[in-house]
C-alpha cells in the first residue's frame, strides 16, 4: 500500500497499520460533540510540528479564532506553525461560497504545497452544493443516467450526489492525505448525511458520544480503510488538555 501517513494521535495508528495510506481521502463522521474537529486539527498539528509537512484546514462553520482556542484546549499552539508556514487555516463563511470556491482552494494547495488538508465539513458544502452545480449544467444524459423523476426533493438529491462524487475526486487528484468531517444522521442505515461520502472515501472514521456510566463517554471505531488490516474493535477516545488518545476496552 505504499507511504503510510502517521496522525501522531495516542493508540489510533496502531489500528490502522501505522498511519493513513498516503493519498487517501478519509471520512470523520459522528454527531455533534464527539471529537470530529478535535481529531482532524491534532492529525494536521503533528504532521506540520513533527513531520514537517505543510498542513491546510478548511473550515466552513467555525471562525479561525474559535479553531485557534479549541486547539489550545488540548495542548496545541497552532499561531507558531502559522507564522513558520507551515499550517494554514483557512475560513470560507457560507455566504461567500461560488462556484469558483472550489478551485480557489485547490490553486492555494498547490501553491503552499499542502501534503495534509482537512475540509470541516463536507455537510457545509453539501448543504451549498447547488451553488456548486447549477440546474442549467445537468445535462439530459445526467438525467436518463439517474433513472428517476426529477420532482424537486430528488433533483436536490441528484445535485448533492453529483456534487459530492465530483467535490472528492477533485480532493483525490490533489495527491494529499485528506481528512473531511461529515454530521452523522441520528437515525437510519447511513453514516453520512449526504448518504453517499462514506462509499467513496478511501477510510471511514465513526465517532460516538454516549453515556457508558465509566470514564468515557465518547468511542472510535475504524469502519473502512481500503488496502489496510485494521482494527475493528470500538475503542473509548479521552479528549484532555494533553490532545486525544484511543484506549482498548478492558
Amino acid at each position: 500500500m505504499g507511504q503510510r501517513t502517521e496522525t501522531g494521535i495516542k493508540g489510533f495508528d496502531r489500528l490502522v497499520q501505522g498511519g493513513f495510506p498516503e493519498g487517501f481521502t478519509v471520512l470523520i463522521t459522528g454527531t455533534p460533540g464527539t471529537g470530529k474537529t478535535l481529531f482532524a486539527l491534532e492529525y494536521l498539528y503533528n504532521g506540520a510540528k513533527r513531520h514537517r509537512q505543510k498542513s491546510m484546514l478548511i473550515t466552513l462553520e467555525q471562525s479561525l479564532d474559535d479553531i485557534r482556542t479549541q486547539a489550545k484546549g488540548i495542548g496545541m499552539d497552532l499561531e507558531t506553525l502559522e507564522k513558520k508556514g507551515m499550517l494554514t487555516l483557512m475560513h470560507i463563511p457560507a455566504n461567500a461560497l461560488a462556484p469558483h470556491t472550489i478551485d480557489d482552494i485547490k490553486k492555494e494547495m498547490r501553491k503552499r504545497k499542502i501534503k495534509r488538508l482537512v475540509i470541516d465539513s463536507l455537510s457545509t458544502l453539501a448543504i451549498n452544493a447547488p451553488i456548486y452545480t447549477p440546474i442549467k449544467d445537468i445535462t439530459l444524459r445526467d438525467i436518463m443516467n439517474y433513472k428517476a423523476f426529477f420532482s424537486p426533493p430528488i433533483l436536490g438529491d441528484f445535485v448533492v450526489k453529483r456534487f459530492i462524487y465530483g467535490f472528492l475526486e477533485d480532493l483525490k487528484s490533489m495527491r494529499c492525505t485528506t481528512l473531511v468531517t461529515s454530521e452523522a444522521p441520528e437515525n437510519g442505515s447511513y453514516l453520512s448525511r449526504d448518504t453517499i461520502s462514506e462509499f467513496l472515501c478511501d477510510g471511514v472514521l465513526q465517532l460516538t458520544f454516549e453515556s457508558m456510566g465509566g470514564q468515557f463517554s465518547r468511542s472510535l471505531i475504524v469502519r473502512k480503510m481500503r488496502g489496510t488490516d485494521n482494527d475493528e474493535d470500538v475503542h473509548p477516545l479521552e479528549i484532555s488538555s494533553k490532545g486525544l488518545k484511543l484506549h482498548d476496552v478492558k
